[in-house]
């Protein structure tokens, strides 16, 4: 039956009115017409949370439009704090010790399950933009991806190789306004079909090099010097060996680098190269409203590890230190959870695969580790209250020891492997700065026995018990290796 809709003579439809209806109709958000969800994640290389609404100098406009649009999440972390292994969790939902990259060589294993495949079977035009990382030295396009750029390794941020579809030519061009213009490019040709954008930008991986538009930025504005950074015995006291004859080293302070820039430098620029991925994201937001796509896309931010800038004597991450794992993280979709949140329970980077699968009302398989935080940014008030973070030695930087550790709502607990030492742990409501090490006196003795025997008082003897038996029991609930239980 065909409906006719009747006008009255003192409005009649114009051509132009036609025209004008008919724009709007085929403009009408995606979800509206389609039932799907398009989605987009951004992922940034080593965007410390100290570059995140602070210092007061660092202007981030496109980040603050995501916020006061979506959601902020400030308790966001990583489950393991280096490139390769937390991009393997992203795609993945899993631990580092089940999908086992467990550095930045090793190579992603073929016939591992990933969200972007699931996507694509679903019906989504997919495309990967940018670093992918996982073997060093392979661009070449992956499973789940319709569209693909990307570059070995690190890559370089002026005129990089790029492999397109599978064909490599060399790009003139700032690496970050490249992948930008890809991302407009895809959004623009996919803007009428569901379609999951990854969007995985170098910046601001160093040695930071600033677009020619920024580099002059910040030269004289004050660097915040934190107070672990101090080369004293009180800042030392109770920290292991290892970590103050690394500040000498490759990511120490006072050897950063093999002195090839000095501190106050590499902190300017990677302040000034932050900038341009800000520009992206503004960009990615601007191409959304001008398709109508803005309020119902999810869009997810967050980035790969955090970054130490001094803390303790460090650069660089790999460590479960505060400033190593806890990453910025933003979400927006307001037709999805609202705007201006202020999310406060733990985000974690296992959380982005089943996030999007749900988004997409698609199932999540049983083997994910992470859970899907839609629940969180609707308000749910039962939550996780701790993970597990681990990390794996690696021959290139042995100064590093592995470690597996326990953060929890509380508390920061590390266990060393390999390093006959000391332990860490930080009561962190009353030591957030991670100054004081309860652990501090506990050592292993030259007439053996464990780390756990040498604790004399009881009541911190019943703690790190408990938090080990936590620690390894969501090992072992996740495919890991079990261990004895302990007990005071």
């Amino acid at each position: 039956m065909v409906r006719r809709v009747f006008r009255t003579p003192r409005t009649p439809l114009t051509r132009q009115d036609f025209l004008k209806t008919a724009a709007c109709a085929a403009a009408a958000p995606l979800m509206a017409q389609t039932g799907r969800r398009n989605l987009i994640f951004i992922l940034s290389d080593d965007h410390s949370i100290d570059h995140f609404g602070r210092p007061a100098w660092l202007k981030t406009p496109g980040m603050d439009r995501m916020a006061r649009g979506g959601a902020r999440f400030r308790n966001s972390f990583v489950t393991t704090s280096l490139c390769s292994p937390s991009r393997a969790s992203i795609l993945t939902g899993l631990y580092v010790h089940a999908h086992r990259v467990t550095d930045n060589v090793s190579p992603f294993p073929k016939g591992l399950l990933t969200f972007p495949e699931l996507l694509q079977k679903a019906g989504y035009r997919t495309g990967f933009l940018g670093k992918w990382h996982m073997g060093n030295a392979d661009d070449n396009p992956q499973p789940g991806f319709d569209r693909w750029v990307s570059f070995r390794g690190q890559g370089v941020y002026n005129d990089p190789l790029l492999n397109m579809d599978g064909v490599r030519r060399q790009v003139k061009g700032y690496v970050t306004d490249i992948l930008t213009e890809e991302a407009l490019r895809f959004i623009g040709q996919n803007s009428h079909r569901p379609f999951f954008l990854y969007l995985s930008h170098k910046a601001v991986h160093g040695f930071c090099v600033p677009a020619a538009r920024h580099r002059n930025l910040y030269s004289t504005e004050p660097i915040p010097y934190p107070q672990s950074m101090a080369n004293t015995a009180e800042n030392y006291r109770g920290k292991p060996d290892w970590v103050r004859r690394q500040r000498n080293s490759w990511h120490g302070v006072d050897g950063m680098y093999d002195h090839r820039i000095s501190f106050e430098q590499n902190y300017r620029d990677c302040c000034r190269t932050l900038m341009a991925l800000d520009e992206s994201i503004g960009q990615v937001l601007n191409a959304l409203d001008e398709k109508r796509l803005l309020n119902d896309t999810l869009v997810l931010y967050m980035s790969d590890n955090g970054f130490q800038y001094g803390e303790h004597g460090l650069i660089d991450k790999r460590t479960m230190y505060e400033t190593s794992i806890r990453v910025p993280m933003l979400a927006h979709c307001p037709d999805l959870f609202g705007s201006g949140r202020e999310i406060d329970g733990m985000a974690l980077n296992i959380d982005i695969a089943p996030t999007l699968l749900e988004a997409a009302s698609l199932p999540l398989p049983a083997t994910f580790h992470g859970r899907s935080l839609l629940p969180l940014l609707r308000g749910t008030s039962e939550w996780r209250t701790e993970f597990l973070y681990e990390y794996f030695w690696e021959r290139d930087y042995p100064q590093t020891p592995s470690m597996l550790g326990l953060r929890t709502d509380r508390y920061s607990y590390t266990n060393y492997h390999g390093v006959w030492d000391l332990d860490e742990l930080y009561d962190l409501q009353q030591d957030p700065d991670q100054m004081h090490n309860l652990l501090g006196d506990v050592r292993i003795t030259t007439q053996g026995g464990s780390l756990f025997a040498q604790i004399k008082d009881p009541e911190r003897k019943r703690l790190v018990g408990d938090l080990r038996n936590r620690m390894f029991r969501i090992l072992a609930n996740t495919g890991g290796r079990r261990e004895p239980t302990w007990s005071a």
